[in-house]
């Protein structure tokens, strides 16, 4: 993709031409068609750029295929018999189709890490449960493991709270805690693109806005793709927003647009609550 100098344009995009202008795009989507058990389709021709380092949101009514969109930026489908891809997801810089057969799904998933909708720990210590991934991997020398682990209870705004406590079980921490453990596991790898599945549908009011605080500081370092069915939320978190409908993109555009003067009848009526 050609690189510019200028930034997004805040102009809402189409479900033909959702595929806004990037100063540097992470991820492009391209011609996306999924089938469950190889012949339910679930998405529909999903074309749609991810700006590096900015926060994009899907949103829409239950069943529009956010989740299942979302799943496929890290292969989670494989791990079930007979679901299918088509077209791509190419991930820069390396020009890579982590669709592609030759990709191997857990080298994708360790650049692509998820979080998803409850907190789902380990029954292990806070310390295995964000050394996990690094084990995965290979990583064996014990200070690489404990930097690693360190680095990233910081990044998850964890480590003052249990840096006296990592030999403690996971399940000890408060909910907000657990899924901020998740977060901190899910940064341990050094990923390129963080997926949240509705990271605080669980979670107390307190502990959402320490969530979405965390997100506002993580797109300094990655970049974040989010389903949410809390349009406030996706309001105050995301840089872009995409809409979908029944396996369809439906709109695509700068976060302020899309809620503001959205160019679809659909989104309007979605944001303004005449459905969903």
């Amino acid at each position: 993709m050609t690189k510019l100098d200028t930034p997004i344009p805040a102009v809402a995009m189409t479900a033909t031409d959702a595929a806004p202008t990037a100063e540097k795009a992470k991820a492009e989507v391209r011609g996306l068609n999924f089938f469950y058990g190889g012949s339910v389709q679930a998405l529909k021709q999903i074309n749609l750029t991810l700006a590096e380092n900015q926060v994009t949101a899907l949103i829409g009514p239950s069943g529009c295929g956010k989740s299942t969109f979302l799943r496929c930026f890290n292969r989670m489908h494989d791990l079930y018999p007979g679901n299918r891809y088509e077209g791509e997801i190419v991930v820069q810089p390396d020009n890579t189709d982590i669709l592609g057969p030759k990709v191997d799904p857990i080298e994708v998933r360790m650049r692509v890490s998820m979080v998803f909708q409850k907190p789902n720990p380990f029954p292990k210590s806070i310390y295995e449960n964000v050394a996990y991934g690094l084990r995965v991997r290979g990583v064996k020398k014990r200070s690489i493991v404990d930097d690693k682990v360190e680095q990233a209870l910081r990044g998850a705004a964890l480590w003052s709270e249990v840096k006296d406590r990592l030999q403690d079980l996971a399940f000890n921490l408060s909910g907000g805690q657990q899924q901020r453990l998740c977060i901190a596991r899910a940064l341990a790898t050094d990923p390129e693109i963080l997926l949240f599945d509705e990271p605080t549908s669980a979670l107390d009011p307190i502990a959402t806005a320490s969530i979405e605080e965390l997100i506002a500081e993580l797109k300094n370092k990655l970049t974040i793709l989010i389903v949410t069915h809390n349009m406030q939320q996706a309001a105050r978190v995301s840089d872009y927003t995409a809409f979908m409908h029944l396996g369809e993109l439906v709109e695509f555009g700068d976060t302020n647009t899309i809620f503001t003067n959205p160019s679809n009848k659909r989104t309007e009526d979605y944001i303004t609550g005449r459905y969903g």
